[in-house]
């Protein structure tokens, strides 16, 4: 993404309220914008933030070529003073973000931005647009992980992918959210995650026979040796032919040290079951039974109920795609504007008929309070910027919409955590994003501050997103000025 300009990776109205704001407003007006989500995806009890990285790599690259200003000259929308504006631009704001592999709720600002109206305006459509892709697959993923309960689970969806970036950054997420290998080797290289795969239906159907197909894998990869045995007959052919080489790997003092097999189509519980009394007869008690084919959380949760002996999992289309929720529903909403004279930022919300739909106004960041014995997530608050908070004293915290719903907790009892942290200062990063791998040790170490009940599949326990008493009298206010006879 850092050798590509994505400077026009972006919808038109961006460009032409830009045009607007340029000619009938101060061009360096500073706004704030947040952007947050309004409903967990899948119906999930969290979300996972990811993407950070490719942000800070489109806004480091922000700028408009001559052969964009070209473009949007033969438009004729724009007009050649503000085009000349556009030659020159650069992102010169304030960002700050929620790091990658943190868990999220609905409502709180992943990424908020300070800046000239004109930029912050600008970023809006591919910041979302790289927001909302590695979240939900991040999200998705954390769905699969869970439901193997322990076991591997391996991301093989590129093929299915919509196209080469959604493959791509698809996979960095699943890895950020819990995946052990991807199959997709650009992402491999790209960001030092491991990659795995065995071999396709192809291999065997190309050799005289299975048994010659698998002898001439296992001598290729002995160190990594996965058989697929469903091309033909799962019981009758793949299982003896696997054990057969496995026998004579054994036999001629070859290490086992990572083996089994994969299944990729019939009844997986019944032939998991099966195959393990096969192998354990034979000795091979310690072989990965590993299994693909359409899998998603529903699925393995079903196998693993039914008993299924499967301890590695390949899961394509349903996580690249996250097919069944294949949106996650990121805004970008106006939260305030500087007014010049005071230096004070002047809140504004966005009215809406639909209660969830208003937006919480003002300059905001987000405190996360934890149990301090349990070291889990009791709730999380957003307030306004400059609100201060001493976890020896007590803190009430009540439901904004439903305010009588209320929690005390008394002092000393919790600690608290602010989320939001600086990315950019003054259109400089100052951030520096970890490796993947790195994310990924912080996203379990995030996970482990839920409570089950709240990672469950369905109907999850909700994780209350509370507004601080100064933030929700701001809004009520707001809400109180807008009022038509």
């Amino acid at each position: 993404m850092s050798q590509r300009n994505l400077t026009l990776l972006t919808d038109l109205y961006e460009l032409t309220m830009m045009q607007g704001y340029f000619y009938a407003k101060d061009a360096n007006e500073t706004v704030i914008f947040d952007a947050f989500y309004r409903t967990n995806p899948d119906g999930n009890g969290f979300a996972i933030a990811a993407g950070l990285e490719q942000v800070i790599e489109y806004i480091e690259n922000l700028h408009f070529d001559k052969e964009d200003i070209e473009y949007l000259r033969s438009t004729g929308i724009f007009r050649e003073e503000f085009l000349e504006y556009l030659s020159t631009f650069k992102f010169t704001g304030d960002i700050y973000a929620i790091p990658e592999g943190t868990v999220v709720f609905p409502r709180e600002p992943l990424v908020k931005v300070i800046a000239p109206i004109m930029q912050a305006q600008l970023i809006e459509t591919a910041l979302l647009n790289i927001i909302n892709h590695q979240s939900l697959i991040a999200t998705k993923t954390s769905r699969i992980v869970h439901a193997a309960r322990g076991d591997g689970v391996m991301e093989f969806g590129l093929r299915r992918a919509q196209g080469p970036d959604a493959g791509i950054y698809g996979a960095r997420a699943a890895m950020i959210a819990g995946c052990i290998g991807t199959s997709n080797v650009l992402c491999g290289q790209m960001f030092d995650v491991p990659v795995k795969g065995t071999h396709a239906h192809s291999w065997i159907m190309s050799f005289p026979d299975e048994l010659t197909a698998f002898r001439t894998y296992a001598k290729l990869y002995p160190s990594a040796c996965i058989l697929l045995v469903d091309t033909y007959d799962t019981l009758k052919s793949g299982i003896p032919h696997a054990i057969q080489v496995f026998t004579e790997m054994r036999e001629a003092n070859i290490p086992l040290t990572f083996y089994g097999i994969r299944m990729d189509s019939g009844d997986l519980a019944y032939l998991s079951k099966e195959a393990k009394k096969m192998l354990d007869a034979a000795g091979f008690s310690d072989a990965v039974i590993s299994a693909s084919n359409d899998l998603d959380e529903t699925l393995i949760t079903s196998l693993k109920n039914q008993g299924a002996t499967i301890n590695s999992w390949g899961v394509g289309t349903n996580l690249i795609t996250s097919k069944d929720c294949p949106s996650f529903g990121g805004v970008y909403k106006l939260a305030a504007i500087k007014d010049k004279a005071t230096g004070k930022f002047i809140p504004k919300i966005k009215l809406s008929e639909n209660a969830e739909k208003i937006t919480n106004p003002g300059n905001k960041t987000i405190y996360r309070i934890y149990g301090r014995e349990s070291h889990k997530i009791i709730a999380d608050l957003i307030c306004l910027v400059g609100e201060t908070y001493d976890d020896s004293n007590s803190l009430l915290l009540f439901d904004p919409i439903a305010t009588w719903k209320k929690t005390l907790l008394a002092p000393s009892t919790y600690t608290m955590r602010e989320l939001l942290i600086p990315v950019f200062k003054d259109g400089t990063c100052v951030y520096h994003s970890p490796k993947v791998m790195d994310i990924q040790q912080y996203c379990k170490k995030e996970l482990d501050t839920l409570w089950d009940e709240t990672k469950r599949l369905v109907n999850p326990h909700e994780v209350h997103v509370d507004l601080s008493n100064e933030l929700w009298h701001m809004r009520a206010q707001l809400l109180d000025s807008y009022h038509f006879d």
